[in-house]
Parts: structure tokens; sequence; C-alpha cells
């Protein structure tokens, strides 16, 4: 039973970390980018390289790296059931915003970084036309990703708490025994 609670927790800490990660993508796909595109170019070059400085922080990190660890674990757990295979397609795609990530938009985020201080960037519209557009189609493409690993996580849960709760969920001693007074009436 201990193993089987452990094997619960760590889905749903998996669930949740993932969910946390597509909530990063999805804002600057809807706020983040969308605000900045209405922003001067300098401006624009200088609030990336901000944001993908302060981004580097243990919290983001923990989300980031914790949804991939935790989906492997979770995967491994799981692999003999029914479960696994929905916790195994997640961890297929969250493998996948780990390379979209790693091959695309971290390396724009360093050529941004590399463009210098951005009040000494002698064209700040080349560096941004360069960076905005493969970035922004980068960042959808992790945030479908995501989103999609997040609802096959979310999928196993639900099969998990069914099999752990056949027939519609567990019935409290408290309510099964007023059913029975009742019927006894």
């Amino acid at each position: 039973m201990t193993q089987k609670r452990g094997a619960r927790a760590v889905l749903a800490s998996a669930t949740v970390a993932t969910g946390l990660v597509a909530g990063v993508w999805y804002a600057f796909a809807c706020a983040v980018m969308p605000a900045l595109g209405r922003s001067e170019d300098r401006t624009y070059v200088e609030v990336m390289q901000n944001i993908n400085e302060v981004i580097e922080n243990p919290v983001f990190f923990a989300g980031f790296f914790g949804a991939l660890i935790l989906t492997a674990v979770s995967a491994w757990q799981l692999r003999r059931t029914p479960t696994g295979r929905w916790v195994t397609a997640a961890l297929v795609l969250y493998v996948l915003v780990f390379l979209v990530t790693s091959a695309a938009n971290v390396p724009l985020n360093n050529e941004l970084a590399a463009a210098g201080a951005p009040k000494g960037i002698a064209d700040p519209g080349a560096v941004r036309e360069s960076f905005e557009d493969p970035w922004v189609l980068w960042n959808i493409v992790r945030a479908l990703l995501t989103t999609a690993a997040l609802v096959c996580l979310w999928r196993a849960t639900s099969l998990l708490r069914a099999a752990h709760h056949p027939a519609g969920g567990q019935t409290s001693a408290y309510l099964a025994s007023d059913a029975g007074s009742r019927a006894s009436r």
C-alpha cells in the first residue's frame, strides 16, 4: 500500500510540475511575447536579455527539471500498468520539450546575450529580427508539447484513481453506516 501511495505521490508531483512549466510557456505565448512585440527594438532586446537572466533561478529549474525527473520516475514505477503507458507518453513528450528548449530556445537566448548591452548594439532591429520569430515559434511548440504531456499525466492520474477507487469512488465508513441505518427504517 505504501508503494502505491508513493507512486501516486510521484505522479501527482510530476503532473503539478508539468502544469507549472506548461503555464510558463503559455504565459509567454499569450502575454509576454505579444506585449514585448509592441516595444521598440532596443527595449525588446533589453527586456528579453533580462528575462533570460532572471528565469535561470532555482524555482524555475526545480519545475523544469523536476517535471522531467518526476515523470521519468513515475513512468518507471508504473511501467507494468495501463497507467504507465500514459506516463510514458508524457515522458516522451516532455523529453521533446527538453530537446526543443536545449536545441532552439536556449541557443537563441545565448545569441541574444552575446549581442551585448542593448545601449551598445549598433542595429538592435537586426538582433531582434534574428531572435523574435524563431524564439516565439519554438516557444509555441514547447507549450503545445508540454500541454500534451500534462493531458497524458492527467489521464494517468484519472486511471490510477479509478483503479484505486473502483465503482465510482470509495465510500467512507461514516456514509456507509448512514446508508445502512436508512435501509433498516
